[in-house]
């Protein structure tokens, strides 16, 4: 069956062109003229029956017809370009391995130690992606996530990789006699820094101290446990953060844990993978290099 399309190069164009509210500046970006820039709108126009742009003060700007297809259109073309990648990286022999992971996981813990990965599986492409949003591992191109929740997802094999233990840690600044900390009760004079995917930390946290008086949820919220972290470290406040996260910060002295206390998480970080998948040798190798790296890092943690 004829599949009803235009010409990859006037969808390319076209999203050059959208890109930057200029045919000259697409042209000089993909190499061409500004005159074949213009014939291949029109051509793509022409196929559509749609105008795709209108002129408005000497700038071009899309039409709303431009504007759902443009949408569209680079979501063809990413997808296109993502499987391009993947089809040249077989030229290696080992493939393409799409890791998506939480960010600060990523950058504290995955990102340091894996370069052990690619010096053992040199033939495998990585491909990393940082996620704050739920992964969908059956509609999105995902070989292997690590997320953070309290069960393992349905639909794909799954390995418990840690549980985790929070404490609240702050900058030496803010702890007497130069600072206004002396005891729990004292956090109500501090901003308390919250993570937005865990509003009930601060709430959790201080029944368990004991501490009745201060309000759990006043402070700051912020996306992403780096820049909790980096807050923390400026003064900003006080966080609750997972230990594992900020080793190096706590033996430096540049963040302490005035109050000690730490809580156990009810949720542990998972790695899963689509069923699909679980036995492409990428993956494989992915989930057995995690494992060992785990059990290195606990028995350095138990000597």
């Amino acid at each position: 069956m004829r599949r009803v399309l235009p010409s990859l190069p006037s969808l390319t164009i076209f999203e050059a062109a959208a890109r930057h509210s200029s045919f000259t500046r697409a042209a000089e970006e993909l190499n061409l003229t500004q005159s074949a820039v213009s014939k291949q709108i029109q051509s793509l126009e022409s196929f559509l029956r749609l105008r795709l742009f209108e002129r408005i003060r000497q700038r071009i700007v899309l039409t709303e017809a431009g504007q759902l297809y443009l949408a569209r259109v680079r979501e063809a073309l990413e997808i296109l370009e993502s499987a391009t990648m993947e089809a040249l990286a077989h030229q290696g022999g080992g493939g393409m391995l799409n890791i998506a992971t939480l960010p600060t996981f990523g950058s504290r813990w995955l990102a340091p130690r894996i370069g052990r990965f690619r010096a053992r599986h040199p033939r495998i492409a990585l491909n990393l992606t940082a996620r704050t949003w739920p992964f969908d591992l059956v509609e999105e191109n995902i070989d292997v996530a690590i997320y953070f929740g309290e069960r393992p997802w349905p639909g794909g094999p799954s390995d418990q990789l840690m549980e985790e233990e929070v404490i609240p840690v702050c900058a030496p600044s803010l702890i007497a006699p130069h600072g206004p900390i002396r005891g729990t009760a004292d956090l109500g004079q501090v901003a308390l820094l919250h993570h937005r995917a865990r509003p009930r930390a601060w709430k959790d946290w201080l029944q368990a101290a004991g501490e009745t008086s201060v309000n759990p949820f006043h402070g700051a919220r912020l996306e992403q446990f780096e820049m909790i972290i980096q807050a923390t470290i400026s003064g900003m406040g006080m966080a609750i953060v997972p230990i594992f996260m900020i080793e190096a910060e706590l033996a430096s002295g540049i963040l302490i844990a005035p109050f000690g206390q730490p809580m156990k998480s009810p949720e542990s970080y998972f790695l899963v993978c689509p069923e699909r998948k679980s036995e492409l040798p990428a993956v494989r190798a992915f989930r057995q290099w995690v494992l060992e790296e785990l059990a290195t890092s606990r028995q350095h943690t138990q000597v």
